[in-house]
């Protein structure tokens, strides 16, 4: 038995609104665990209502040529989280002071390497310009390809390649020795 595509479900949905409940099906827990990482589970959980409200609002206008919702639900989800910008620096800066603030200065492993320097990198995600951090997350968090990172973020995928490429350089150049501690101004 074959299962209805997402576009064919939303189409559905235009005379059923109970179908769209198939979406919120498939794709929840997957939307939820990125708004997670990015916001905390309390406000992530917030923000899925609100994302799926929006969703199922906006399904008149979804691209039916696409077989998933998915992309188009990150996109959603993206836009929700530019609205929560500042509770997310936070977040990030105090993660950063936790990783500083467990040192041990007698017992070098890698994990202590990567605690001391997730300080760095996190400052480094942080001062990214909003456009590069948005698709370095949804590539690198979320495991997607720049085919789906362009479709989330409504982008041509070359914007897309030169977005990432951007950020990349920027955090290579941090994690080099003696890097600056500081991301260069752009």
């Amino acid at each position: 038995m074959n299962l209805p595509s997402d576009a064919e479900v939303i189409g559905r949905s235009l005379d059923e609104p109970e179908a769209f409940g198939l979406i919120y099906d498939r794709h929840a827990a997957t939307v939820l665990r990125f708004l997670g990482r990015r916001t905390g589970a309390e406000v992530a959980e917030g923000l899925l209502g609100e994302l799926f409200r929006i969703a199922f609002e906006r399904r008149k206008i979804f691209d039916t040529s696409r077989e998933s919702a998915l992309p188009w639900l990150y996109g959603i989800g993206s836009n929700l989280l530019l609205k929560h910008r500042r509770s997310e620096a936070r977040r990030l800066r105090a993660s950063a002071r936790m990783a500083a603030d467990d040192e041990t200065p007698n017992r070098r492993t890698p994990a202590l390497d990567a605690r001391l320097l997730f300080p760095r990198v996190a400052a480094a995600i942080e001062a990214l310009p909003a456009g590069e951090r948005e698709a370095l997350l949804l590539f690198a968090w979320e495991d997607l390809s720049y085919q789906s990172v362009a479709e989330a973020l409504e982008l041509p995928i070359g914007t897309v390649r030169s977005r990432l490429s951007r950020a990349r350089a920027q955090l290579r150049e941090l994690l080099e020795p003696g890097g600056k501690k500081r991301m260069k101004p752009r």
